[in-house]
Parts: structure tokens; sequence; C-alpha cells
């Protein structure tokens, strides 16, 4: 996957027809001696990495809940957080043959590690640039800023692109409605974002277990800027500071799954994530990241094949409760509809990824390949798929701004990448399918708000029903190398570049 400041972490979207329920499983309501040495004995040998599991059992029920824990802790487990309602329990062990003990017992329908590093990992990975809009370029783009305009709207093409601009005169969302951010973190500081945060709904789920205390859900350093940034587009206030979200009367809310070392986003901390914003009232959620280690899981492995089931309960959890699901498509050009997909990028925890080719209809990008979560591809000023979004018919579900360098706005700066929120108070420009999700999740956001008795299921098909139909090219090249990059499958009314068409955030209010 290629490393774009936006969504480091990609997403696709589910092929339909494959039945997730059945085949994910259940889902309910120090240094060594040399070996000459004296010293290395087998008491004194190195002890194994400690990782991280999910282990899912096969019922809810008490029963098999108390059974399961007990052969845990009879396996060399150790229980960060039980997920009863889901079957999902959380599990360190030092044991190289945890995994395949658990799974031995009657009670267990899968079980794996979610991780192949340590559980202290070193080092950090790179989320793509961000250029910082300097003080200067703020004071010349607010002299620029027309009448009703925040001070920096003049560059935010992409609010005008889907209507946004004029929705807020008619309905800038309720403030009954909140998007949680699933990311690396929201700065609930910020002076755009502040006005709409909502704390009580925030928190950090790293590691697999909600830690609400005041600033949890705050991003470990300003580098890790994506989460911000992400919250400023759904939900940025209207307040005569900076810019302007899709949604700006809407709450949000930062619920961190990000590793603070690594800036990885395992599969335990999702989960939690997941079921957080479904007890916490959260109406939407916002995934611009793909479940690491693993770029896609396949199920013919039984550590991948656990952490769809794990993450797939979790987000089916906050479906049946109310919430809305959505996530980016990915920013590495792919055809989600083919048979035949390099993923050179896994395990992105090791420093040994190795080079596999999977079949996307059997390895899954998780959350977004998962049923029921809404995938978005991006777009940018042309209304045309942006050079790196990733695709496929029968994937993408709808499309929306995400910026693009090669399409330029008439626009100030002329930068056709997305302006919106940075830690610190400050902003910045990025562009990738972490930045259509987000649009996407706004005009979600504008619809609950709308239709506020709407469920999931409802606010999906209305997503799809206003959206504004885009017809695939006759010939596409993203970057103008004169090469043909990808082709587009379908229809007008549903194509593998732009789904069922591009958000319109002005249609969602009226």
């Amino acid at each position: 996957m290629a490393h774009l400041p936006a969504r480091r972490r990609l997403a696709l979207a589910l092929p339909i027809g494959i039945a997730l329920t059945a085949s994910f499983g259940f889902v309910p309501n120090a240094v060594a001696a040399p070996a000459d040495s004296p010293a290395a004995t087998a008491s004194s040998a190195p002890a194994a990495p400690s990782l991280a599991y999910v282990v899912n059992t096969r019922s809810t029920d008490a029963r098999t809940l108390t059974s399961v824990r007990k052969a845990i802790s009879a396996a060399g487990g150790s229980i960060v957080e039980t997920y009863g309602r889901i079957g999902v329990i959380v599990v360190h062990s030092d044991n190289p043959d945890f995994g395949k003990q658990i799974r031995a017992h009657r009670g267990v329908a899968s079980a794996g590690a979610t991780r192949t590093a340590p559980l202290t990992p070193a080092g950090t990975t790179d989320e793509g640039a961000v250029q910082k809009l300097s003080k200067a370029d703020a004071k010349s783009l607010a002299k620029k800023a027309a009448s009703g305009q925040e001070p920096l709207e003049a560059d935010q093409w992409d609010l005008r692109a889907m209507g946004a601009d004029k929705a807020a005169k008619i309905n800038p969302g309720s403030r009954r409605v909140t998007v949680g951010v699933i990311d690396t973190g929201v700065d609930d500081l910020h002076p755009d974002l502040a006005p709409n945060f909502s704390a009580s709904q925030s928190a950090s789920c790293v590691g697999g277990k909600a830690d609400t205390s005041p600033g949890a859900w705050r991003p470990a350093n300003a580098d890790q800027y994506h989460g911000t940034h992400v919250a400023g587009e759904i939900a940025a206030a209207r307040n005569g500071v900076g810019v302007a979200g899709v949604a700006p009367g809407v709450k949000v809310a930062g619920i961190k799954v990000a590793d603070p070392v690594s800036e990885l986003f395992y599969p335990e901390s999702v989960v939690c994530a997941f079921v957080f914003a479904a007890d916490h009232g959260v109406e939407v959620t916002n995934n611009s990241y793909y479940v690491d280690p693993w770029l896609y899981n396949c199920m013919d492995d039984p550590d991948q094949r656990a952490i769809v089931d794990a993450v797939n309960r979790a987000q089916s959890y906050a479906t049946k409760k109310g919430t809305l699901n959505l996530a980016s498509a990915g920013n590495s050009n792919d055809d989600l509809d083919s048979h035949a997909l390099v993923d050179a990028s896994s395990p992105d925890d090791s420093t040994t990824p190795v080079t596999r080719t999977v079949d996307p209809h059997k390895c899954f990008d998780v959350p977004t390949q998962l049923p029921g979560v809404v995938t978005v591809s991006a777009t940018g000023v042309n209304k045309s798929k942006s050079y790196y979004s990733s695709y496929g018919n029968g994937v993408i579900d709808i499309a929306a701004p995400g910026g693009d360098k090669y399409q330029i706005p008439d626009t100030p700066s002329k930068d056709g990448r997305i302006l919106s929120t940075l830690p610190g108070g400050q902003y910045g420009y990025l562009q990738g399918t972490s930045m259509a999700s987000p649009h996407a999740a706004g005009v979600a956001a504008l619809l609950k708000s709308t239709h506020p008795w709407a469920s999931p299921a409802q606010l999906q098909t209305l997503m799809k029903a206003q959206a504004n139909e885009q017809a695939c090219p006759s010939s596409y090249d993203g970057d103008g190398d004169g090469v043909v990059d990808a082709t587009c499958k379908g229809g007008k009314q549903r194509n593998g570049f732009y789904g069922y068409g591009i958000v319109d955030a002005l249609k969602a209010v009226k």
C-alpha cells in the first residue's frame, strides 16, 4: 500500500455476494549467551517474545466464556480485555504455541496473533509528508475569503465541489449527531475543533482496552496529524477561524487506535474502538486506515482469519446498535475486483515483509472490506478518480473529494489537495482516500441530522441515492504520463471508479 499522507492504512469494500457471517465465524447480538558459554542453559535461554492475540468464542453465553478464559490461562495467556457481548477476548502471551493450543478448545471459533513483532516494537512508520500552511499564506488566503466564508475557505475547493458550503446555510448538522474518528488521535484543543468536540464519546483504545482519562484521545505528538486532519474535514466549526468542515454543526469524537511508537493500527485496538463507539452513542464512524500488520487478511491463515473474525464482530455489533461505518478504499490504484493483487508490504510490523499474490475475493482488507461498511474512493477537483485511488466494480460504494495533485483547482494556492486542521492549531494539505472517506462521513452526518430515525442501512441507501452519478471515462490516465493507469468497469449508475456516484452535501439536507 502506497504510504500517501492520507490513509496510511487504507481500505476496500466487500464484493457483493460473500456471506461473511458464514465464512468469518460466529457473529452474535534479555541478550542470549553464546552457545559455548556456561550460561547457555535451558533456563537462561531468551524468552519468547510476548505477542497479542484475539480469541473468538463460539458463543457468548457465560459458560463458554468462562471455559475459554480458563483455557487461555492454562495455555499461558494473560487476558487484557473481554468483549463478552461479541465473544472476543484480547490476550497477551509469550507461549509460542498459544495460538495452536487455544484453537484446539471446543469453545473457540478462531484465534490468532494480531502481530508478528513483540509487544514493544521499535521504530516508526512513515505516514507521508504533510504540507503545513505558513502564517504568510494563511494571511494571504484570509484576504481572499468571500463574505460569509471562513478565513481559509477560499482554498477549500472540496466543499464547493460537493455543495457543502451551500448546505451549511440550510442545515449545518445536528448537535445530536456525533462522528467518531477512529484514527491516530484528535487534537480537541484546536480552535476549529474545540467547539464541536465530544470528550464524553472519546477515548484511547490503543492496546485493546478503552482509556477515557482526559486527553487520552489526543495524538502522541504533532507528527501524528492524520486523525486531526480527518476530524477537521468532517466537522471544523464555522466560527470565523480557519477552515470549515462538511458538517460544521455536528459533534466529532476522537477514538485513538494508532500505537504511539509504531503508529500501527492493530486489530485489538480497532475492536475496542468499534465497541466503544457503539456503546457511547456514536452515529457515524470514519475509518481511514487498514488493520495492521496485514494489508490483506487471508482466510486460509489461522492468524489472519481470527483478525477478520474479531474486527467483523465488532463492526457488526456497532452497526446493529445504530452506527454507520465508512472506510477509505486505498491509495494503491489497485483493482479490488481483480483476482490477483501483489501485496509487498505485509507484515508491516516486520523489517522483512514478504511479497505475496492474493485474491481480494478471499483475502480481505479490514475493516473496509467487511459487510455493511461503506467503501469510499477518491476524486479530484475535476471529479475524476484520483490517480492513487483504488477502485473495483461492485467494491466501491461511493466517491468523494480526496484531492489530486494532478487536478489543479482555480483557488488561490492552486493546490489540488485537501486543506484541513493539524495539531497545535495549525492547518495543512493532504491527499488520499483518507480524505475522501471523511467527506462522505460528513455527508452521512448531514443525512442523519435530516433523517434522525434512519438506520445504518437506510443511511447507506440514502447516501447512494443522493450521490451524483459519474460515468466511466473512455480512457484513464490519472498522472498524465500517456499510459492507461486503470480500467473502469460498469455503467453510469454504478461502476468501479465511483460506485453509485460522488456524494452531494446539498442534496443531503434538502
